[in-house]
């Protein structure tokens, strides 16, 4: 019930007016306009979002796989999805799996927000990301891989790869940061990389977020006006839009030489953000094949029980002041 309250004060908050004082014009500064208050607007959509999956998670049934609705809701499609990553994930856990999860894409596909989605209800220490940044000068005189195998699951663990060794088959070539001798060897020994990692036992899942130019524009303006997500916009993405073309023939040449029976490659039209959620995870758990390992319930312990402990006085403590 009470994320059902938070919610509908999240909603009206949203949609409450600016006061202002009879006969005055509203202030410098004050929200004026639906563009001025994008970025409190697009905190209180993911706040709407993630409030709305506690209120269904706590109130609704465990659904069982099923085929989505015609007139499906977004977010109960995707409480149900992520029920079922949690079955997934006791299932990697109980039975000691190790899964890869590859996510290469364009820029603002939308890669990220998948990823947020998947791992909102699963366990950190099972389920974690890997976002390697650029590498160090040591990584440079590794091994290519090197730096990727140190990543790899433990027997239990799953590891979502938020861009991974596909970096030289993309922006290392087109951008130059490596050499043509380095990229056609790596278009030689990926394939072959990954198929030891699949004979290892390892769960392989690849996916390509494809997204079409005038969406990628729009979504890059909506980032420069947006200083909370400001953060995701870089010299590289922008460098990516003049090398459009380019991007692709890479993306054309990587596929062509890394889509394999074994290690196949997955492509989720991005163009619509919510969609390519959803579709991306029902996919995701079709590859694994896995029980229902829905956490049994448990009972709380009564608490211990008090011998006349005498606590020390709170004004002796450093509060957090409490300005809410």
């Amino acid at each position: 019930m009470r994320y059902l309250i938070l919610l509908r004060t999240l909603n009206r908050m949203s949609h409450a007016k600016m006061p202002t004082d009879k006969g005055r014009s509203p202030e410098k500064g004050m929200v004026k306009t639906r563009k001025s208050a994008e970025p409190e607007e697009s905190v209180l959509r993911d706040t709407r979002e993630v409030t709305a999956l506690e209120h269904y998670r706590y109130s609704a049934d465990r659904p069982k796989p099923r085929k989505p609705p015609e007139h499906y809701r977004y977010v109960e499609e995707l409480a149900h999805l992520q029920f079922e990553l949690i079955k997934l994930q006791e299932w990697v856990r109980l039975q000691g799996l190790r899964v890869v999860v590859i996510f290469e894409g364009r820029d603002a596909a939308g890669k990220g927000g998948v990823i947020k989605r998947i791992t909102q209800s699963l366990n950190p220490r099972i389920c974690r990301v890997v976002a390697l940044g650029t590498p160090t000068e040591r990584e440079r005189g590794q091994w290519y891989f090197q730096r990727y195998v140190a990543q790899l699951p433990a027997r239990g663990e799953i590891a979502l790869f938020d861009r991974s060794w596909y970096n030289r088959a993309g922006v290392e070539h087109v951008m130059g940061f490596c050499t043509e001798e380095e990229y056609r060897e790596f278009l030689r020994s990926c394939p072959l990389f990954e198929e030891m990692l699949v004979r290892a036992g390892i769960y392989l899942i690849k996916y390509w977020f494809s997204v079409n130019d005038e969406e990628q524009e729009r979504r890059f303006q909506m980032r420069m006006r947006n200083p909370i997500k400001r953060r995701k916009l870089s010299p590289m993405d922008f460098e990516s839009r003049k090398r459009w073309v380019e991007y692709s023939k890479a993306k054309d040449e990587m596929l062509s030489h890394t889509d394999r029976e074994k290690t196949p490659w997955y492509v989720v039209n991005a163009d619509d953000k919510r969609k390519a959620r959803l579709n991306c995870i029902a996919h995701l758990l079709r590859q694994i094949p896995y029980h229902d390992m829905t956490p049994v319930e448990i009972e709380v312990p009564p608490r211990q029980e008090d011998t006349g402990y005498k606590r020390p006085k709170k004004s002796n403590q450093r509060f957090v002041p409490e300005v809410y």
